[in-house]
C-alpha cells in the first residue's frame, strides 16, 4: 500500500502559487517584543504610580498607628476612671522621686494586661506604635501641673492626687499626651528603671513648642508624633488629636 504523503504548512503556499519562503515581514511581526521607547514609557508609568502610591500607603500606615494609639489611650482612660471610682474620684498626677509610684504603676491593677515581675515589655496599652524607640514601654506623659489661680502662667509640679470634681472643664483639660522621643528622655522597660518621676508635665519647657532638651525642663510632649502633633486623653476620658502649635499652657489647667 502506498504511504500517504503528509502536507506541511509550506505546501499551502506552493498550491496557492506563493513563494515557499515565509514572508520576512510576517516573521518579524510574530517575534517582535518591546522597543526601547516602549520599555522606557512603561518604566516611566510605573515610576509615576509608585511616586503617587508610596506616600498614600505611608499615610495609611501612619493613620493605622494613630488609631492604635487612640485605642490605647481610651483603655488607659477606662483604667483611670476605675481608679477614680475606687479612690473617691481622685486621680494620680506627678511623681517627685523614683521611690514614688508613677501614674502608669498605679493604673496597672485596672488594666487587662499585667506586668510580669515589674517588667512592662508585655504591656502593650502604654505603648504608641509610632514611638521611634521600640524598647520604650511608657509612651505617654501625665498632667502634673498645678496653678495657684487663673492668672498663673508658670505653675508648679504637683505630686498629690487630685479630685476630678475640682476640674471645672474636664473636656478641655489634658490628662495624658504622647511622650517625646529624644536623648534627654528616659527609656522605661520596668518599674525599677530610672525616669518614673519624669513622666509628667509641669512647666512650659515640657510643651511641644519648647526647644529645650534637658532632662528636667526639656520637651516632654511629642511635637510631631502624629501629623505634626500628638494624641491626648482628656479628663472626661475622651481622646483627641492636638496640633503642636495649638497646644497652650491653659489646656493643662484644671481650673481655667
Amino acid at each position: 500500500m502506498a504511504q500517504r504523503r503528509r502536507f506541511s504548512p509550506l505546501d499551502g503556499y506552493r498550491l496557492a502559487g506563493t513563494p515557499t519562503e515565509i514572508p520576512e515581514r510576517a516573521g518579524r511581526g510574530f517575534l517582535t517584543g518591546f522597543t526601547l521607547t516602549e520599555l522606557l514609557v512603561v518604566i516611566a508609568i510605573i515610576s509615576l504610580l509608585m511616586a503617587v502610591l508610596v506616600p498614600v500607603l505611608h499615610r495609611a500606615r501612619e493613620q493605622a498607628k494613630s488609631v492604635n494609639c487612640f485605642s490605647n489611650l481610651r483603655q488607659i482612660g477606662f483604667a483611670a476612671n476605675l481608679y477614680a471610682e475606687d479612690y473617691n474620684l481622685y486621680v494620680p498626677r506627678g511623681a517627685s522621686s523614683e521611690t514614688e509610684k508613677a501614674w502608669y504603676q498605679l493604673f496597672m491593677p485596672f488594666l487587662a494586661q499585667k506586668a510580669l515581675d515589674n517588667d512592662y515589655r508585655n504591656v502593650k496599652i502604654y505603648r504608641c506604635p509610632s514611638y521611634p524607640q521600640k524598647e520604650q514601654t511608657v509612651c505617654f506623659v501625665v498632667n502634673g501641673w498645678d496653678f495657684e489661680d487663673k492668672r498663673d502662667m508658670i505653675g508648679r509640679e504637683i505630686v498629690e492626687p487630685t479630685r476630678l470634681t475640682t476640674c471645672r472643664n474636664r473636656a478641655d483639660t489634658i490628662y495624658l499626651a504622647d511622650n517625646e522621643y529624644g536623648k534627654w528622655r528616659h527609656i522605661i522597660t520596668s518599674a525599677d528603671d530610672l525616669g518614673t518621676d519624669r513622666c509628667d508635665v509641669w512647666c512650659a519647657g515640657h510643651l511641644p513648642a519648647s526647644d529645650r532638651q534637658d532632662i528636667t525642663t526639656g520637651r516632654r510632649v511629642a511635637r510631631s508624633r502624629h501629623r505634626r502633633g500628638c494624641n491626648c486623653l482628656y479628663l472626661d476620658w475622651h481622646v483627641g488629636w492636638m496640633a503642636a502649635e495649638d497646644m497652650t499652657v491653659d489646656m493643662w489647667k484644671s481650673q481655667k
